[in-house]
């Protein structure tokens, strides 16, 4: 399967299956003597993992990082650097009516054609979102190197779950409570609305789907690689590898277009001797690269496609119309556990683009 590496001078590559042996990622060209420590990327992972909560599925998995190479006495050795998690709680039993049942809302039909049924199914095999685990272990280095060499720093929230919206407008204080309610919105009295809309969901075998916003912080003037390697190009390129996307907007994005030029442009100032903007409809880019502002981005995540209740589909071995309902343990809404794939993913993009553009250089 191509397409399971990215990046151009900071390269991820993802391996591994829902409910094979183990998933794991390879970083390579991180540069030497970044200090790293299991606990900066348990901590990611933590945050990703299901939590003891209704909302999010009931699977339990460790996921406990073992770093196998590329860091050596605390510090990246500027090798490759391989991680990997190994299964332990997986149910492939429930998986076993799938092999002829078509699951509505899932890649189990493209997949079988392209890949003339040799796919591994179980749990979702290598479309999982399990998958975003090994987003997470190299996001969580790229993460850190980008705060360590250029003071960046990527926060991603819930603003929505179904319905359900936070009005608020974000602030440093917010921030930090991010991770302190199950939804991952830093909004508690709407936090709260959202885990009631998700445990209805729930409660009639259903899901909801959300939106996440991301705001990244001290990003330097200049990264981004036009036509083709445009900031936004790339950064949209990596969110669309997490499953159950299905859209993405920087700054004013589609309420921009509603606006006329004068309202959505962003003038021009000067703050303390620097140049910056009174707005930020732009997102913090500009023709594909950072113009300095913080970097701005909304993420939709469609419903979670397995749901408890009876589905219509199509039977392949019978060649007829049949019933479904998906055994297993499933999350009612995704969105609650993206946040960190989203801040992975932004880092990624970032440290690779920083790398190519001269500002973090191969030894720190």
């Amino acid at each position: 399967m191509p397409g399971n590496s990215i990046g151009q001078r900071l390269v991820l590559t993802s391996f591994g299956e829902s409910h094979g042996k183990a998933i794991g990622t390879i970083l390579d060209g991180c540069p030497a003597g970044l200090e790293i420590d299991d606990k900066d990327i348990q901590k990611m992972l933590d945050y990703r993992k299901p939590g003891t909560s209704l909302i999010t599925t009931q699977r339990k998995e460790g996921d406990k990082v073992e770093i196998i190479s590329g860091v050596f006495r605390g510090h990246t050795t500027g090798a490759p650097i391989t991680m990997v998690i190994w299964n332990s709680d997986q149910k492939s039993r429930d998986y076993e009516n799938l092999k002829t049942k078509l699951r509505p809302g899932h890649s189990d039909y493209p997949a079988m054609i392209k890949y003339n049924h040799f796919n591994d199914y179980r749990g979702g095999g290598r479309f999982s979102g399990r998958l975003t685990a090994t987003h997470v272990m190299g996001g969580a280095i790229a993460r850190k190197l980008l705060k360590v060499t250029l003071g960046i720093e990527t926060n991603s929230f819930t603003t929505q779950v179904g319905k359900i919206e936070m009005k608020k407008e974000i602030n440093k204080k917010m921030i930090k409570t991010i991770y302190q309610n199950d939804v991952r919105c830093p909004d508690d009295k709407t936090a709260e609305k959202m885990k009631i809309e998700i445990l209805k969901a729930r409660k009639k075998g259903d899901s909801l789907g959300g939106v996440i916003e991301s705001i990244t912080t001290n990003v330097p003037v200049g990264l981004g690689e036009p036509i083709f390697g445009s900031l936004e190009s790339d950064l949209s390129k990596a969110i669309f590898s997490i499953p159950s996307v299905k859209g993405i907007e920087f700054g004013s994005g589609f309420e921009g277009s509603k606006l006329f030029g004068s309202e959505n442009n962003d003038l021009y100032t000067i703050n303390k001797g620097k140049i910056i903007t009174k707005t930020n409809n732009s997102g913090g880019i500009l023709g594909g690269i950072s113009n300095g502002m913080p970097i701005t981005l909304r993420i939709a995540f469609k419903p979670a496609s397995s749901i408890s209740q009876k589905q219509s589909t199509v039977d392949i071995k019978t060649k007829k119309v049949t019933n479904l309902e998906v055994q297993g343990r499933h999350d009612p809404c995704v969105v609650p556990r993206a946040p960190p794939v989203v801040d992975s993913l932004v880092a990624l993009t970032l440290a690779d683009h920083a790398l190519m553009a001269g500002k973090i250089k191969p030894v720190l």
